[in-house]
């Protein structure tokens, strides 16, 4: 299915969805992580963007299959001083967007420190995806996509570029989550009535997921005009870069 085919319906007033899911976007300040969520919220870039002072927190329902997930997303500050605040906001999360910017260097060595303190704090099921934003920026390049897919693969990430100014591939990182988180409950690695997982049922799901009844939410491809990804298959070996 076309990332095109996955709708996004947050202004509903009465909503309805099968799963809610918490996410985490976490990395540097100025990586970009607020106006990469911007647009995948609003589908536009976001003019003028400040640093996040604490923790910012939007919604949007999107839809995988015959899925529709309500994701909560809680955009965290990347600055030091924030951090002990916003690292309380990681409990519980069931999906973590570690963004770097590919023009600074810094905010990818910095990656371990932040996906440590996720892996520390949020659901023990957590489902990262490793974003290099500002893809537009070819030219200023610091960390080529390469050296981060190594990254990536080295710490059981998915991984992809994006680019918050233009949209390219903003979508992916979190209908890829999804999918895999949906892919651990059909599995039953992933339990959502189990506190901390990250997840709950919500008012259209089925409660019993087995081999009656089954997920359907599809598979879908995006692309980049270097290094394309394919996340059709993307579930075997556990990594989605190629």
């Amino acid at each position: 299915m076309p990332l095109n085919d996955y709708d996004g319906d947050a202004t509903e007033l009465l909503e309805t969805y099968d799963f809610l899911m918490k996410y985490i976007i976490v990395g540097e300040a100025g990586a970009g992580k607020s106006c990469l969520l911007h647009h995948f919220i609003h589908n536009a870039f976001k003019e003028h963007s400040q640093h996040t002072i604490g923790v910012e927190f939007s919604s949007r329902t999107v839809r995988l299959g015959e899925k529709r997930i309500k994701l909560q997303l809680w955009d965290t500050a990347g600055q030091e001083r924030f951090r002990s605040v916003t690292r309380s906001y990681y409990r519980g999360a069931a999906g973590a967007i570690l963004v770097y910017d590919i023009t600074n260097r810094q905010s990818f060595i910095n990656l371990s420190k932040w996906l440590a303190d996720a892996r520390a704090l949020a659901s023990p099921q957590l489902v990262v995806v490793l974003v290099g934003n500002k893809s537009d920026r070819e030219e200023e390049r610091e960390v080529e996509w390469a050296e981060a897919s190594r990254w990536a693969a080295e710490n059981d990430v998915h991984f992809l570029e994006a680019s918050s100014l233009t949209g390219d591939n903003v979508e992916a990182p979190f209908l890829l989550a999804a999918r895999a988180i949906l892919l651990a409950i059909e599995s039953g690695t992933l339990d959502p009535e189990k506190a901390g997982s990250g997840v709950s049922y919500g008012d259209r799901a089925l409660r019993r997921v087995n081999s009656s009844s089954r997920l359907s939410f599809g598979s879908f491809t995006a692309s980049r005009r270097r290094g394309s990804i394919r996340l059709k298959n993307w579930i075997s070996g556990g990594k989605c870069c190629s």
